[in-house]
């Protein structure tokens, strides 16, 4: 009885382990009133009167000593993930509710991924323009209304220096720069000095698209819209294509869907004639080529720009543009399973 106390202490006290779940196994292998050690107090009943004094103190020693080995293991490993584990001092110790990608923005990027599936890349430019980038080079005669203070902000100090009221600024910059083929998306925040209500705001969101090559057609304009609106609408939307006017492209059309909320059978939304505009478009005008240093003779291009909050009305029928800068947490919340 002697030989096998001093043989399970010894295997006791040369104990490892690297993981807590070891710790545990350990316990049940000695401590449990199955294990290594109560099996011997259950001998203990069969040890002779006059041994059973100092093998009682030896079973009371290795019991007390697989305890502590049991708790030195556990509480050693316990301290190890915690040192090992950072910490973020400058977090809240209160939980804080997670947010969401706020509709615009999931809607601009759903844009752009469409469009990136067919080559077209992004860039950006400043908000404040001048004259000559939002107005001058896009063929806008002098007189024309967009330059009229109701449709822009000007800067008092300078009237040459305005808030862009719409992307296609940044258009004629990477036309000047850059030599075609041209195939870009061009998103960013537009503003115009309208009166703010459901319907309008004084800033919203664009993406426009710019596509400059030898031999560019209306038939590629068309075939491009065409993937874009059953992408972002489903399989079964269709368009069509209604002669229009801008000073920057020639010839131009306005772009609607088949409304998705009724199939194009007519509805209150799509005012029962099945179709809802989204979008304009049209083939660049030579004179924004020549305007900005491309030969008109040798290539053509076609250009085509949306509103953000258009689209994504479109898509989650809100029904207020103010509730997309209100920051009203309820609105937003609505959101969460959308990406």
């Amino acid at each position: 009885m002697k030989e096998k106390i001093k043989v399970l202490l010894d295997e006791i006290r040369s104990l490892s382990v690297t993981r807590l779940e070891e710790v545990e196994s350990l316990r049940i292998k000695y401590l449990s009133k199955k294990g290594e050690v109560s099996v011997l107090f259950n001998e203990f009943r069969d040890v002779l009167n006059e041994e059973k004094r100092e093998v009682g103190q030896l079973l009371n020693e290795l019991k007390t000593e697989a305890q502590d080995k049991i708790n030195s293991l556990k509480e050693q490993l316990s301290n190890a993930s915690v040192n090992t584990e950072k910490f973020d001092l400058t977090r809240t110790a209160e939980p804080v509710r997670l947010g969401t990608r706020h509709p615009l923005s999931l809607v601009k990027n759903e844009i752009i991924d469409i469009f990136s599936r067919i080559g077209f890349s992004i860039a950006e430019g400043p908000e404040i323009e001048d004259d000559w980038h939002v107005f001058g080079a896009l063929n806008f005669p002098p007189e024309h209304p967009a330059r009229d203070m109701q449709d822009t902000f000007f800067i008092e100090k300078n009237p040459d220096i305005v808030l862009r009221t719409h992307t296609s600024s940044v258009q004629t910059r990477v036309m000047s720069k850059q030599k075609p083929p041209i195939r870009m998306l061009f998103p960013g925040r537009v503003y115009r000095n309208e009166a703010i209500s459901y319907r309008a705001h004084c800033f919203f969101h664009q993406v426009e698209g710019l596509y400059i090559d030898k031999d560019v057609s209306f038939a590629d304009l068309k075939q491009a819209l065409m993937y874009f609106a059953k992408e972002m609408f489903g399989e079964s939307t269709e368009i069509r294509l209604r002669p229009s006017y801008f000073p920057f492209t020639e010839p131009s059309a306005e772009m609607d869907i088949s409304c998705n909320l009724c199939g194009g059978k007519g509805c209150p939304f799509c005012k029962h004639t099945g179709w809802v505009e989204i979008l304009g478009c049209g083939m660049v005008d030579p004179n924004v080529l020549e305007n900005c240093g491309i030969d008109s003779k040798i290539y053509s291009g076609y250009a085509f720009g949306m509103g953000v909050e258009r689209i994504t009305n479109l898509k989650y029928q809100v029904k207020d543009l103010r509730m997309f800068s209100e920051n009203d947490v309820r609105f937003l919340e609505q959101f969460k399973a959308a990406y």
